[in-house]
């Protein structure tokens, strides 16, 4: 029973180290000779000229625009789907400005009831037990 127990751990150990044990050497893939390199070229004249002397530069706002172009082209346009639930959330009846004063805490988010707001603007007291007087 033993030659066995041992035999079902060595005939696994062997099948998986295999390679190793019969000598197949720790050869690495080539990874350049899978794919061929392209060859160096060279770029194309975009008949770039240096900027002269005494003429306007670009505002960093312009050059902040011209990159943002390059990069993603544009807005693109909305699809069917996206306007539809658009025109459905209320696009055109959203205040203008609304995420400024969304942050102003004078701003009413939420309507916490007088209660809830009661308690928020308690006054804070040094005693060890908490107590708030609610009306009734």
């Amino acid at each position: 029973m033993r030659k066995w127990n041992s035999a079902l751990v060595l005939v696994p150990a062997l099948a998986l180290g295999g390679c190793a044990i019969l000598g197949g050497g720790n050869r690495a893939p080539d990874e350049f000779a899978v794919v061929r390199n392209a060859p160096l070229i060279i770029p194309p004249d975009y008949s770039l000229t240096p900027p002269v002397a005494g003429t306007a530069a670009v505002s960093p706002a312009e050059a902040q625009a011209q990159a943002i172009e390059a990069l993603f082209g544009g807005p693109a346009p909305r699809s069917n789907a996206e306007t539809s639930l658009l025109e459905r959330a209320g696009r055109d009846r959203a205040a203008i400005g609304a995420r400024s004063t969304a942050g102003d805490p004078n701003t009413r988010v939420v309507d916490k009831g007088t209660v809830t707001a009661q308690i928020l603007a308690a006054p804070q007291a040094d005693s060890r037990d908490a107590s708030v007087q609610v009306p009734r």
